[in-house]
């Protein structure tokens, strides 16, 4: 049993609510995960919900910058971009980080900012289950398609294309891994069985985690299929509490225009000292996760960087869940 892997998201939210898109500063945090030791250094997607700069471009310069951090969207909306060229800037990106990049994927957020935003570019946010999965075979098609016997051609539901094989084929034979970020329903739990290469959720409770793991593990083995059980969670870390939770409020009023108590029904929030927040998230690795995606709860994230780096990773690292349930990955 290898140890789990723990990244980190770059903070292009943050700097948008501050006001600031500068890339220096990005580049250096980039630079500074991967001196500290993380695994992977994440980028999340909005264009008009909670805007911020676009996170292929921002990842492509993480990893010009960079040597050997893995870089991945937490997560990417392809609905909001157009499947071919979606699929032509990932193949590019791809070129840029090799075999170190990772997508995780959603079908957009439930909250009227994102039907808002599918509407400012023309998507349809019915349906957008759907039209997630045939974006993703589209996208498998055409990085394919350069290969013997495979055809340049895809047709969907919603989606139909030629000449797939004219578009530029990734570093990666087949495309990078695509990781569903979704919960823990028994639909999500089969699709990303069945469909995805990681699953990445941001469920509040441990114990709902442990059997949805579980129980995607079976489903995974009865594919023949192996699926990376991740988990995206936010911590904010001070020695006093009370700070912790008041800076995170703020954050989180911030982020989503929303209340701490409202969003931590939905998303995994954890707060105190680096101590407290390790053992909060060794629950969740305990319960068989293998890959933590760490968002830092402060509109100031580079001052918790380093205490998180030097306490939450050794911690985390020397912990592993118990048993090794059918075929996710570990």
């Amino acid at each position: 049993m290898t140890a789990p892997s723990i990244g980190i998201l770059l903070p292009t939210r943050e700097q948008a609510i501050n006001g600031t898109y500068a890339a220096a500063p990005l580049l250096d945090f980039a630079r500074t995960a991967e001196a500290l030791g993380f695994d992977s250094l994440w980028a999340g997607d909005s264009l008009t919900a909670r805007p911020r700069l676009d996170p292929l471009v921002v990842l492509s310069a993480a990893a010009a910058a960079t040597r050997r951090i893995t870089v991945g969207t937490a997560a990417l909306t392809p609905a909001l971009r157009h499947p071919l060229i979606g699929a032509n800037l990932v193949a590019s990106l791809s070129h840029v980080a090799a075999n170190r990049l990772v997508l995780g994927l959603g079908s957009g957020f439930p909250m009227a900012e994102t039907e808002e935003e599918f509407a400012s570019v023309g998507a349809s946010f019915q349906g957008r289950v759907g039209r997630l999965d045939e974006i993703t075979a589209l996208w498998r098609a055409a990085w394919r398609s350069g290969e013997e016997g495979e055809p340049g051609e895809f047709q969907g539901r919603f989606w139909q294309a030629e000449h797939l094989d004219r578009l530029p084929a990734p570093a990666v034979p087949g495309g990078p891994p695509l990781w569903l970020a979704g919960s823990d329903t028994p639909k999500v739990l089969a699709r990303a069985a069945e469909r995805y290469d990681g699953w990445l959720p941001f469920l509040p409770d441990v114990d709902a985690y442990a059997r949805a793991r579980h129980r995607l593990a079976e489903l995974a083995a009865e594919a023949g299929r192996t699926v990376t059980p991740a988990l995206y969670a936010t911590v904010t870390v001070s020695s006093d509490d009370r700070a912790a939770r008041a800076e995170l409020e703020h954050y989180i009023s911030h982020y989503y225009g929303r209340s701490l108590e409202q969003m931590r029904t939905i998303q995994a929030y954890g707060w105190g000292s680096a101590e407290q927040c390790a053992e909060w998230l060794g629950g969740y690795v305990r319960a068989g996760a293998r890959h933590l995606v760490v968002r830092i709860g402060s509109l100031d994230p580079e001052p918790q960087l380093k205490e998180i780096a030097e306490v939450l990773l050794p911690a985390l690292r020397a912990l592993g869940p118990s048993t090794t349930v059918g075929s996710t990955q570990s």
